[in-house]
């Protein structure tokens, strides 16, 4: 969903297809409300082809892009500068147009990082040995970056092609995880019981990987996905009595990782009542 925004209005957006589903403009737009910001966030539709002329296209107006697959890949050679982690990863989620006339430029962050790390750290999970990855894709990427800051040490990754997750391999060893990449039907050759499994297949996909009762028992979840919810992983493992942590906790801290961006020009400085605009975040996205 697009708006008109008024004349002289910053503006930033949510860009992918498909985008309909997107929770940022909620988010978004509730932070904008507790700091007084008349500032516009919008939904917009768009193909990676599309995007080098939609990038040359944005007036001065435009402060800021939030990205979804595969935008966050293809956007960084359009970049004029991406943080490490972007470039380690991969894929940069966030854009901070900055600058005017010739000064003008596109700084990519990953700030996906962040939002897993600090769902982990709100469930009391605040140190990790060894990890479970399902999915192979960017945000898997961003899933060891967050678990190499927790202390991780090793990690399996199950995936259905297992020649297209050997860049994890490599990832991996520039952040000191040992990484071992398996097909995702030799759950034989996995972690017997890790202490995290994380899931960053997409809402309703069947999960191709059985865990024992005993792993769903001890091991945290970290389901990526947030619609539809629970999923039936999560089900699964709170049958089972075990820790869940949800996607959209990762959602809400990477979008207030991104509105210190777009806001403070610096991801590591705070909001004004910043916990204040996270409370609005949350109950602007709650189910």
């Amino acid at each position: 969903m697009t708006t008109t925004p008024r004349p002289g209005r910053v503006r930033c957006a949510v860009l992918g297809s498909p985008i309909g589903h997107s929770k940022s403009p909620a988010l978004h737009r509730a932070a904008y409300g507790v700091l007084g910001l008349d500032w516009s966030y919008d939904a917009i539709d768009l193909v990676g082809p599309a995007l080098p002329a939609f990038l040359d296209a944005l007036g001065e107006e435009w402060r800021g892009l939030s990205l979804t697959m595969p935008l966050k890949r293809d956007v960084l050679p359009l970049l004029d500068w991406a943080d490490p982690i972007a470039r380690l990863t991969g894929g940069a989620n966030t854009v901070l147009l900055a600058g005017t006339g010739a000064e003008r430029t596109r700084r990519g962050y990953n700030t996906d990082v962040r939002g897993i790390d600090q769902a982990f750290r709100d469930a009391g999970v605040t140190s990790l040995g060894t990890v479970h990855l399902i999915g192979g894709g960017a945000t898997a990427a961003s899933a060891l970056a967050a678990v190499a800051g927790l202390g991780a040490s090793r990690a399996v990754v199950s995936v259905r092609t297992p020649a297209r997750a050997e860049d994890l391999i490599q990832v991996g060893e520039q952040l000191g995880v040992a990484v071992t990449v398996r097909d995702w039907t030799e759950q034989s050759r996995v972690l017997a019981v890790p202490d995290a499994v994380i899931s960053t297949l997409p809402g309703g996909v069947p999960l191709p990987v059985a865990f024992s009762r005993a792993v769903r028992a001890s091991a945290v979840l970290f389901d990526v996905a947030y619609e539809p919810w629970p999923s039936a992983l999560a089900v699964s493992w709170r049958d089972a009595g075990g820790t869940v942590i949800r996607g959209l906790d990762m959602l809400v801290h990477q979008a207030l990782a991104q509105l210190r961006i777009f806001v403070n020009g610096d991801p590591d400085r705070e909001l004004e009542g910043e916990s204040t605009v996270l409370a609005a975040m949350r109950a602007a996205v709650a189910p």
